[in-house]
């Protein structure tokens, strides 16, 4: 297999230690290859310090760390040398703190015109909201797609912070490599504004599309929260698996599998057929384990996956086969960077 350089090899990131999104902005920058020098407190934060149970702190991670007390004469003046020879930069704080401290865009552009400027904020830079506090869960329900994990007209359903923070993170790390691309070129720099609110609802381009069709968000049944072939379901043993064959072939398969020979495989969308047929569904997976279920449909074209907790998962054999989680000696967990780089051919 050849060695393939990591492709944000030679870029060099200052990162003001922030919580959530921004720390993992940076991670994903040095997972594929940048120097990350991350500027602390002296202090660590209170809610990081809650949420790591005061262990390591995984966000910091494979970057250089630079313990900075801002508030201190000289510390800013330490901090603008580092910016000054950097590539980029992602700070988190709410609008006009950075500038209140003299390391602003337009301070740093005067030291690094090159400069890529990240900021990872909840709201955004400018915007009614843009000074308020807030987290993953707000503007989540800000962007609309909260609403849409509701079934039935039920309470909608609180999101792991992957939905918000993580898609945050995601989402200014594309915008800074994509700035730094341009700045190569163009010798000029900018701001990427890395709001997670904008992003959350980019993300949701394809509720979006669903939505326009009138299978989300309407008065009508909806494939994603009504029928039988798209949810979870629980099973003898507590355990709960999932399906989701919305194509007619992999329904149809399903069907087969599961010995319901007397259902019309080419009546799938008839909604009027759903509560019937998902009430069969309930009772049908919740008459075995989940292993037999897994045994019978894991690895077919049914559309199906176990739902599993993250120690199962760090074990499951596809994940194992891929290297997508590593354990520790103390037993915590950690993943691979994401995504992944292949030759284009073998040497």
């Amino acid at each position: 297999m050849q060695n393939l350089k990591a492709p944000l090899s030679g870029v060099h990131v200052v990162e003001f230690e922030g919580l959530g999104p921004g720390p993992l902005a940076g991670r994903m920058l040095a997972d594929m290859g940048a120097r990350v020098s991350l500027i602390c407190r002296p202090q660590r934060g209170a809610v990081n310090a809650q949420l790591s149970g005061g262990g390591d702190d995984p966000m910091r991670a494979g970057k250089d760390v630079v313990t900075l007390d801002l508030k201190q004469a000289g510390a800013v003046d330490q901090a603008m040398q580092l910016i000054a020879q950097a590539d980029a930069l992602i700070e988190g704080n709410r609008p006009g703190v950075m500038e209140r401290l003299g390391l602003g865009p337009a301070a740093c552009a005067a030291h690094n015109p090159r400069l890529v400027y990240g900021r990872m904020t909840g709201w955004g830079q400018s915007g009614p909201l843009a000074s308020s506090a807030g987290h993953d869960l707000n503007y989540v329900a800000l962007s609309g797609l909260l609403s849409l994990s509701a079934q039935n007209g039920a309470r909608p359903m609180v999101p792991p912070t992957v939905v918000g923070d993580a898609g945050g993170a995601l989402g200014l790390a594309f915008g800074m490599v994509c700035a730094l691309y341009e700045a190569r070129s163009s010798g000029v720099g900018r701001v990427v504004d890395g709001a997670i609110v904008d992003t959350v609802a980019m993300l949701g381009s394809l509720a979006l599309f669903a939505r326009a069709g009138g299978q989300l968000d309407s008065d009508t049944p909806s494939p994603f929260h009504d029928s039988p072939f798209y949810d979870v379901y629980a099973c003898s043993d507590g355990g709960h698996i999932s399906i989701g064959p919305l194509e007619p072939q992999f329904y149809a398969l399903l069907l087969v599998k599961l010995g319901l020979a007397d259902v019309d495989a080419a009546r799938q969308y008839d909604k009027s057929s759903w509560p019937a047929l998902k009430a069969r569904f309930i009772a049908l997976f919740a008459s075995r384990p989940r292993a037999h279920w897994c045994a019978l449909l894991e690895g077919t074209d049914v559309c199906f996956a176990p739902v599993l907790s993250l120690a199962e998962a760090a074990v499951h054999p596809h994940n194992q086969a891929r290297g997508i989680f590593q354990t520790s000696a103390s037993g915590v967990l950690s993943v691979a960077p994401a995504p992944r780089f292949l030759a284009l051919r073998e040497s």
